[in-house]
């Protein structure tokens, strides 16, 4: 047990490359960009949940990108179950603060879903990409949600890091390797 609550990822875990960087790093890209070392098909597990139109058409536009070696499953609050579900085939999961966030509205409890989460991971034979945004880097928000968010992800990121074979931060395109 960490001191944050949680278990470090089991060493069944090591195949996994954790990708993280701010909004329009190039991070996406560049996680997908790594499934050429992998034969197709690809499985794409989007945490997004459309809200509005202009949330449609991002969407959209990121399915075009990817292609046809891609068969994307939305799954928003049950990542362990769609990793499950995934078997062997080379999995990217994009994104985990989205994840989080539905989570947080749908008042879950977080601890336990990140515990679920890499259970998950640990179990996973197939190759495993986590795509996720750093939001730890700038001010100090100024409301309780907005803080309790900031430190949840912290808490993740720092749970799936620690068992990641490789962590990949990405700024303005360019990826730098962290682990």
């Amino acid at each position: 047990m960490m001191a944050d609550g949680t278990q470090a990822m089991p060493a069944g875990q090591q195949g996994c490359i954790f990708v993280l960087g701010g909004a329009r790093s190039g991070k996406s890209a560049f996680a997908e960009g790594l499934f050429t070392a992998w034969p197709a098909p690809w499985t794409y597990l989007a945490t997004c949940q459309p809200h509005d139109g202009e949330m449609d058409a991002r969407i959209s536009r990121h399915r075009a990108r990817r292609g046809e070696n891609w068969r994307t499953t939305e799954e928003p609050l049950d990542l362990p179950r769609a990793l499950d579900a995934a078997g062997t085939c080379p999995v990217l999961v994009d994104c985990l603060t989205l994840w989080l966030t539905n989570l947080m509205l749908a008042e879950h409890d977080i601890p336990a879903a990140t515990q679920a989460l890499l259970a998950a991971l640990a179990r996973r034979a197939g190759p495993t990409v986590l795509v996720s945004n750093e939001v730890g880097q700038g001010i100090v928000p100024d409301n309780a949600l907005a803080r309790r968010f900031r430190d949840e992800a912290g808490l993740l990121h720092q749970a799936i890091a620690r068992g990641a074979a490789r962590v990949v931060f990405v700024v303005a395109g360019l990826p730098m390797e962290m682990k």
